[in-house]
């Protein structure tokens, strides 16, 4: 058996619902899924890659170029995963997709006018993590952490957004993750937007810096914030507020639970801080995986957590935000990006006490 073979397995079960001959898989998520961690990419801003991956009922295909070839083979593991390789010169007529899929019903990760979109079955099946899988997302959810940690111990007052986003990526890059993510606001930026791209206005008193790290394809998402004198009461309250709603999407994420259930009680959670109309405001997270959110979660969404999923829940409160990633186990929930030494709020949670992050006051 092939290392990929589960995957296979998973895309022909996919096929099968769906009466297909083939699935294309062209998004950098889909590709370093099925391949166990390999990566596509050039652009790392792009979310389809420069090859692709067409799998049918009894093969397996690698489409791409001479350029990308030998680094796929080679570095990123797909010599020996069984792949029929196509790597014409990058100069010749891009015929071979088209000569490859000829007379099938396609499927495909994203929308294509010549294949049935399954970019939510896709994403459904990316968010199964492997053991293999979930061994990562821990390495790398400790490694984020640390360049998260560095960082916000380095900004000074006077820094501009631009200096801290180079410090977070700096800091991140060297451990050997990418930030394919990395967002930072500082005073009243905070509270005027949910994602604020990093500009140069110069930090006063207070930052916010927002992280998604990807490594081996899967990413991980984090938020941290920085007070430098004195943290205001009116602060101070609402982040205990936006604690206790962290602590109740983390200990409501339990396998077997359904998404909108438990969106509605952390929508609840709102209202018991005090702060009602705040979800309606930014998007709460959702599953994780080869994406920073495989989906957003909503009051409509039935899906049901599994083991072994991971999760980003991010709920904010004008000026605060608490975000980690978890990863859902049998007798509780890892909390994969914790900081240690990070000051937090302990929240009782069904005779168990969580702990979310605080502000770290310097």
């Amino acid at each position: 058996m092939t290392p990929i073979q589960p995957k296979l397995d998973a895309v022909r079960a996919l096929m099968d619902e769906n009466g297909l001959d083939g699935m294309l898989l062209e998004k950098v998520s889909s590709f370093a899924w099925a391949t166990n961690g390999g990566a596509s990419y050039i652009n790392t801003a792009s979310s389809y890659g420069t090859s692709q991956l067409l799998i049918t009922r009894d093969s397996h295909h690698l489409i791409t170029n001479n350029i990308e070839a030998p680094r796929l083979l080679a570095e990123e593991g797909l010599a020996h995963q069984g792949w029929q390789v196509h790597a014409p010169h990058w100069y010749e007529r891009p015929t071979l997709l088209r000569e490859l899929t000829r007379g099938l019903n396609l499927g495909a990760d994203g929308p294509r006018p010549d294949a049935v979109d399954l970019s939510l079955a896709m994403a459904r099946l990316r968010s199964r993590l492997s053991e293999l899988e979930q061994e990562r997302f821990r390495k790398l959810g400790r490694l984020c952490a640390q360049a998260m940690d560095a960082a916000c111990r380095r900004i000074q007052p006077g820094w501009t957004e631009f200096e801290i986003a180079a410090a977070l990526a700096e800091e991140t890059e060297r451990r050997g993750a990418q930030p394919i993510v990395n967002l930072i606001a500082v005073d009243d930026r905070i509270r005027r937007y949910r994602h604020p791209l990093p500009t140069d206005r110069v930090l006063e008193r207070y930052a916010m810096l927002v992280l998604c790290g990807r490594r081996w394809g899967l990413v991980v998402s984090l938020t941290r914030l920085v007070h430098f004198g004195p943290l205001p009461d009116d602060l101070r309250h609402r982040m205990e507020a936006c604690a206790r709603v962290d602590a109740t999407f983390i200990h409501a994420t339990r396998p077997g639970s359904s998404l909108d259930q438990i969106f509605r009680t952390a929508v609840d959670a709102y209202a018991a801080v005090g702060f009602s109309g705040e979800w309606q405001l930014h998007h709460q997270g959702g599953p994780a995986g080869f994406e920073p959110r495989e989906w957003i979660a909503t009051l409509e969404t039935e899906d049901r957590v599994l083991l072994g999923q991971a999760y980003a829940w991010n709920p904010s409160i004008t000026g605060v935000k608490s975000e980690d990633t978890i990863l859902v186990g049998e007798q509780g929930n890892e909390i994969l990006t914790a900081i240690e030494g990070w000051p937090s709020i302990p929240v009782e949670m069904g005779g168990h006490v969580l702990h979310r992050p605080a502000i770290l006051e310097r």
